[in-house]
């Protein structure tokens, strides 16, 4: 696969979690993770964010739960993962390699 190519399909594995959260960045990472080194990156990173978003979507519904909906401000965390998705899919764009913070990489 070329740069270019590359390029537009990590932006997409990163832009792909906020339409279809997980399975948008684990799916491109599947198909395309052995033709070409940045997308196989990108994706696993993009891949590894959302596992990370999930896990803290079950952390924050139970805190929610256990303190009868005050957890729910920790919610908000989601508008930063949608920054951070934004800037990682444009940073991809560019060709460069974007790192999340605090996320926790289960696949390398």
């Amino acid at each position: 696969m070329n740069e270019a190519d590359q390029r537009l399909w990590a932006t997409l594995a990163h832009l792909s979690g906020l339409i279809f959260p997980l399975f948008g960045p684990l799916v491109i990472w599947l198909v395309l993770k052995e033709r070409g080194a940045f997308v196989d990156d990108q994706g696993k990173e993009a891949t590894n964010f959302h596992i990370t978003l999930v896990i803290l979507g079950f952390v924050f519904t139970v805190v929610t739960v256990l303190t009868l909906g005050l957890g729910s401000i920790l919610y908000l965390f989601y508008i930063a993962a949608v920054v951070f998705a934004i800037l990682a899919a444009i940073a991809a764009n560019r060709g460069e390699r974007y790192r999340y913070p605090l996320t926790i990489r289960l696949i390398r």
